[in-house]
């Protein structure tokens, strides 16, 4: 059998149709993945905004229980200034100190001639929040308070909640553990 001229012609034209019409296809394809990913983009855009946002609003629900806490400890350590037998003269809240390229908040502050308790507050306490008033919190207090070098160091977690973990590392580590019994209330 022997191809002719005329049938290499019409096989390189169909193989053409072929290759436009498959051409077509892909780019119809494309185009449809383009929108797609558009739509996907305009999405993930809208997810994002929704996160932020809940993530704003957790954070906040955050910091008011942290808040709540806080003003409840300091209100009570205030009205009533003695942890473990040791009466203070003043208690202070919020205190923050910088020093050279260390600087650090203290919740609460209790002192007297001789002795300091460094409190830290939290909402829920855990084992890391040990660790930190430790091993952070602690050692920049002791670099930025050297007026306190003489004097008996006391450090103590408060919190609404105490796991068992969080009860046994504070009593391995010697740190007090402050926690809400009942309601006091005030008339203001």
């Amino acid at each position: 059998m022997m191809i002719t001229k005329e049938d290499l012609t019409q096989a390189i034209l169909d193989m053409g149709n072929r290759l436009e019409k498959s051409n077509n296809e892909l780019n119809i394809s494309h185009n449809k993945l383009a929108e797609s990913q558009a739509k996907t983009d305009e999405q993930m855009k809208k997810t994002d905004a929704r996160l932020d946002r809940v993530a704003k609003l957790v954070g906040n629900i955050s910091n008011n229980q942290g808040d709540i806490a806080e003003e409840f400890f300091y209100n009570s350590i205030k009205a009533k200034p003695s942890l473990n037998g040791i009466t203070y003269d003043f208690v202070d809240k919020n205190v923050t100190r910088n020093k050279n390229s260390i600087e650090d908040e203290y919740d609460i502050l209790m002192v007297n001639g001789k002795d300091i308790a460094i409190i830290e507050v939290k909402y829920k306490a855990h084992t890391k929040d040990i660790k930190r008033l430790i091993n952070e919190k602690y050692s920049n207090f002791k670099k930025l308070y050297l007026e306190y070098k003489n004097y008996n160091h006391h450090l103590a977690l408060a919190s609404f909640n105490i796991n068992d973990d969080v009860k046994k590392m504070a009593k391995e580590n010697n740190v007090l553990l402050l926690q809400r019994k009942g309601d006091l209330i005030e008339t203001i």
